[in-house]
């Protein structure tokens, strides 16, 4: 759309994407039959939340109604992303890219997790290569003490929709299945060698998962 974004027309857009595109999520995911396996992260207690960028949407539509913060980008599809999570009962999402409004998005993240909230990130990043875990997610848990914990999901069968991180959506009815890992517990005084060696370990940790998960979808 050529409109400013300042203009009633563009909000009053993105308002009614929000609107439908949540509505049909909402009805696609009341049709799944999901499984939870691992540990209940939500306990209350402030958590950053890792997942491949390949299980991004199907993840949140799992976290809804849970006033979880994630990133969205600083650009027109992020409004519209942003306008459909917050229908879906996630908090205001922290703007910005590693390019573009990075250094004040983190310092939203970093806040919101000493108030409490629960933060996801994506492992592999916004640009990949899939499922090469970066620091980024190990570094806001070093900053704020939060435990950083793995999650993967799954789901058979299931659409593909993206390219180079296999992003997909689970057919209605689909089985879909999201398993947690062990939390990482990172020291605020970590080194660089250490954080490196959490993020490899991150990487491992949500590999098993993925292969735990595939398992369990093949077994029926």
């Amino acid at each position: 759309m050529g409109l400013s974004r300042d203009s009633f027309r563009y909000r009053a857009w993105c308002a009614l994407i929000g609107i439908a595109g949540s509505a049909l999520l909402r009805l696609l995911a009341a049709t799944w039959r999901v499984r939870f396996g691992g540990p209940d992260p939500f306990d209350g207690n402030a958590f950053v939340g890792s997942v491949w960028h390949r299980d991004f949407l199907p993840a949140t539509i799992l976290w809804r109604d849970r006033n979880a913060v994630v990133t969205v980008s600083r650009s027109r599809d992020g409004d519209l992303i942003d306008a459909v999570l917050s229908r879906l009962g996630f908090a205001e999402s922290a703007r910005g890219s590693s390019s573009k409004g990075g250094t004040s998005m983190l310092r939203s993240l970093v806040r919101r997790l000493r108030a409490g909230s629960v933060v996801g990130v994506v492992a592999d990043g916004p640009r990949g290569p899939a499922f090469v875990a970066k620091p980024g997610g190990v570094a806001l848990a070093r900053l704020t003490g939060a435990p950083l914990i793995p999650a993967c999901v799954g789901a058979s069968p299931r659409i593909p929709i993206g390219s180079w991180d296999q992003a997909f959506l689970p057919f209605p009815f689909a089985r879909v299945v999201c398993r947690y890992g062990s939390p990482l517990e990172v020291p605020m005084d970590a080194t660089h060698e250490q954080i490196e060696d959490l993020t490899r370990r991150l990487e491992n940790e949500m590999t098993r998962l993925d292969r735990e998960i595939e398992a369990e979808l093949r077994g029926g």
